[in-house]
């Protein structure tokens, strides 16, 4: 009798769980059904592209945030940039240009960060060797194109996002197709050197933001990867070859943020061989001009992470989220330990002691690579890098920002010899009144260091 009440009691619990259950999805149904009515339908664009309706399934910032399941979904990206950043991401219109394992995953992370529209442009399709790298593709998107592969994923993720899809090469004649519409950010993830310069010079020309990924293949290290301007990146061959043709086809010394490794490539191209089996010209054989025939070998983890270090720089600048990038300066212990000496050293010459330098040597490699990026504090450019780095601290030394105070971390800067003996020449109060922006701009750095060391 007991085993048949509680028999009973179960079955009367199921039910009234599934009538609960029913009548929420009941409620939710006709919401999904209006996203799904309102979801872009595919159409035959100019020059053989496919191009989502722009009218399809956006929602505005103030009707997004007040959607109970897409704030849901969001809830993480709110509580950490605040609603009103948030709503300037989910008000944002990026353009991600290369859809391989570095775009697939920069794309990827900008809609699950809730960007408010995306235009998504590939002229290629899905290999089943890029499944090793790509962000979303199965074995039952080959051979689709790319742009339309990540739309039809993505209005699964979120599908609250405007996704337009161009399947569409990028050059001279398609600028304006892709770049028009003031998008708030660019992203270059391709890897052909002629469209890259192409889109950059565009780029730079238009005003627009852009980030650009230079080389992610054949490299290993993942804690080698950099934000930098393009002038800084190094130990890539193709930002090599893209800072040459800026500079040369288009007088563009720099400017331009780029992700990049520090590594060195691992590997090399694997050799192109031809339907004999023995080794051919790779030129013979392209399909697109100037575009890559020969395999490079891909280490599938590291254009991901490419891919989100794109994301993630781009949507604290879209929310306007301060962030410091990692400055890229190239010198070693030895460095930091002769500027520790050369410090010590002035100090005993110019004050007859050195009891007042508080500072040991892992404290002035924290001066110099995150206060000054290896320079001059009266020279932040990024003209010296690699080994002219490394030549350039032969002539440059710490001295105090303020003779009254104690040679700490935070009243330290980083001068040439000219220039620190100039400096301790002035007083501040003279710097102030003759030179105030670099005053500022020094006190302010400094007033950085305090606060990250808690003085």
């Amino acid at each position: 009798m007991v085993e048949r009440l509680k028999c009973i009691a179960l079955v009367g619990a199921g039910a009234f769980l599934g009538s609960v259950s029913s009548i929420f999805l009941l409620k939710l149904l006709p919401r999904f059904t209006n996203r799904l009515l309102k979801r872009p339908i595919e159409i035959n664009g100019p020059k053989g592209c496919f191009i989502a309706q722009a009218e399809s399934h956006g929602l505005d910032s103030p009707e997004l945030m007040t959607d109970e399941i897409a704030s849901e979904q969001l809830t993480r990206n709110i509580q950490f940039f605040g609603l009103e950043s948030q709503q300037k991401v989910c008000k944002s219109y990026v353009v991600i240009i290369g859809l391989g394992g570095v775009g697939s995953h920069a794309a990827c992370m900008l809609l699950r960060s809730g960007v408010g529209r995306l235009l998504l442009v590939d002229f290629d399709q899905v290999s089943l060797s890029s499944l090793n790298r790509h962000a979303v593709a199965t074995r039952e998107d080959v051979g689709i194109p790319k742009a339309q592969c990540l739309k039809k994923h993505f209005l699964s993720i979120f599908p609250e996002c405007q996704i337009d899809a161009k399947v569409l090469l990028y050059d001279a004649s398609s600028e304006e197709e892709i770049l028009s519409g003031h998008p708030n950010f660019v992203l270059d993830c391709i890897d052909n050197i002629d469209t890259k310069v192409s889109l950059l010079a565009a780029c730079v020309r238009r005003g627009l933001k852009v980030l650009s990924a230079t080389g992610a293949g054949a490299r290993a290290d993942p804690t080698r990867i950099r934000v930098a301007d393009l002038r800084e990146s190094t130990n890539d061959p193709l930002s090599r070859a893209v800072r040459y043709r800026l500079r040369k086809d288009y007088g563009i010394e720099g400017g331009i943020p780029v992700v990049f490794s520090l590594e060195k490539p691992k590997v090399k191209l694997l050799p192109f061989k031809g339907p004999s089996g023995e080794e051919d010209n790779p030129s013979d054989y392209q399909i697109v001009p100037g575009f890559r025939v020969r395999i490079i070998p891909v280490l599938g983890t590291i254009p991901a992470i490419f891919g989100q270090v794109m994301a993630s720089y781009v949507v604290t600048q879209l929310a306007g989220f301060q962030v410091q990038t990692e400055p890229v300066v190239n010198l070693d212990m030895e460095h930091y330990q002769k500027l520790h000496r050369r410090l010590i050293e002035h100090e005993e010459m110019l004050y007859g002691t050195a009891l007042e330098v508080q500072v040991d040597v892992g404290e002035v490699m924290y001066v110099v690579k995150e206060l000054w990026h290896g320079r001059s504090a009266r020279d932040q450019s990024t003209k010296d890098v690699g080994r002219a780095m490394w030549r350039s601290v032969n002539d440059l030394m710490l001295v105090r920002w303020d003779r009254g105070k104690p040679a700490s971390v935070s009243n330290l800067i980083l001068l040439r010899f000219e220039e620190a003996d100039e400096h301790e020449s002035m007083s501040l109060a003279d710097i102030k009144k003759d030179e105030p922006e670099f005053f500022m701009r020094i006190s302010s750095m400094l007033k950085r260091a305090e606060v990250e060391f808690g003085l």
